[in-house]
């Protein structure tokens, strides 16, 4: 599942702007939503009334959230920092002012959101920032590329630049990585917790195929006579696909994220084989992990058992619906016993069982600080 990319500007010309501004941010990225990129902070005059001069920049938050929830959120941001909106307030001074310019390239129209924002294109302190953060942003409705609406705008009032504005995720410095592994259980929220952090970080992103795998709807149906196939597919597909992508580097991202490691193959084989079955396979395997680096960290998401069966059933896949509670407390763990035997490998062990990163940003951040803590 993919986050929104959502573009918010934000202003203030009252009291200690840069405050309003910087703390406007923070309680963004702490209560709604991940800021990924900001802008410069400008100053420009106030448009459309006559007043203190403003400072303004726009950010780039990711979120799984829907826009009319977003901007519920961003007005009670508003409120807390002392902003009163009236009725027919028109355009005043305030201490913070936060619009929601983009969502995706989402046309919303509707009584209490408009979507791109109606008067961007008028407004050189919306329209500069921008381009700080989205170059290659284009207005779905006119199709006019960010330079073409920053050439056309009318506006031509004073414009200059304040400072550079510090990003939130630089606190984490996941720049240290090469490589973060983050696994669980079936129905953990793995794959959602690194899908989420490449997008935010700009890492490459390694997913686990276990859709393609033929083998797996039949074991779900007949667990002992297609269990080594399955198991033997699964060691073939992870241990060819981390071998290829781990040494290949990509210039453009900070580090590589997968929802899987090779020694998931071991976990699992040793609760779905027989005794003689898993001895031949563990003689395969350990031929074949010499040849795979170790990650920076691994992380394993730890739930329990009730929470993976709802958010199994919640995801829906047809093939999974059966899967037995034992059946999942008996890879919990088998992931536990041998996570406690690794001694050369940095492991952070997460419970996550009343934690919802996708609905609560509160939550997501704090995973992110518990892998920063990690590594520093």
């Amino acid at each position: 599942m993919k986050q929104h990319q959502v573009i918010l500007s934000i202003g203030s010309n009252q009291g200690n702007r840069l405050y309003h501004i910087e703390n406007g941010i923070n309680l963004i990225h702490k209560k709604v939503a991940t800021v990924v990129k900001t802008s410069k902070l400008y100053e420009t005059p106030s448009w459309g009334f006559q007043g203190e001069a403003f400072y303004n920049c726009a950010i780039l938050v990711h979120t799984y959230k829907k826009a009319e929830e977003i901007l519920r959120e961003l007005l009670e941001i508003e409120r807390e920092s002392g902003r009163i909106r009236l009725e027919s307030e028109g355009y005043q001074s305030r201490t913070l002012d936060i619009d929601i310019i983009a969502f995706d390239d989402q046309i919303i129209e509707t009584q209490i959101l408009q979507i791109p924002h109606p008067r961007m294109q008028e407004r050189l302190f919306v329209l500069q920032p921008l381009k700080d953060i989205f170059p290659d942003y284009t207005h779905p409705k006119t199709k006019k590329t960010i330079r073409q609406l920053v050439q056309d705008c009318q506006d031509s009032g004073e414009f200059k630049v304040v400072s550079e504005l510090k990003n939130p995720l630089e606190n984490y410095r996941f720049t240290q990585f090469n490589h973060l592994v983050i696994e669980g259980n079936i129905g953990a929220g793995k794959t959602t917790l690194a899908t989420k952090i490449s997008e935010d970080f700009n890492a490459k992103l390694l997913l686990e195929g276990f859709a393609d795998n033929p083998f797996l709807p039949m074991f779900y149906e007949d667990q002992t006579r297609y269990a080594f196939p399955l198991e033997m597919s699964f060691l073939a597909d992870r241990y060819q696909q981390l071998s290829d992508d781990l040494t290949q580097l990509d210039l453009f991202k900070s580090f590589t994220v997968t929802d899987y490691y090779i020694f998931k193959s071991l976990i699992f084989s040793r609760v779905t084989l027989e005794e003689e079955e898993y001895r031949l396979y563990q003689k395969i395997f350990d031929i074949m992990y010499k040849e795979i680096p170790k990650p920076d960290l691994y992380i394993y998401m730890y739930q329990e058992t009730e929470q993976l069966l709802q958010n199994i059933r919640k995801r829906g896949r047809s093939y999974e619906q059966e899967i037995p509670s034992d059946y999942l407390e008996k890879i919990n763990q088998g992931y536990l016993d041998y996570l406690r035997q690794q001694k050369d490998l940095n492991v952070l062990i997460l419970d996550v069982s009343d934690k919802d990163f996708v609905a609560h940003q509160e939550d997501y951040l704090w995973i992110l600080e518990w892998i920063a803590n990690a590594i520093n």
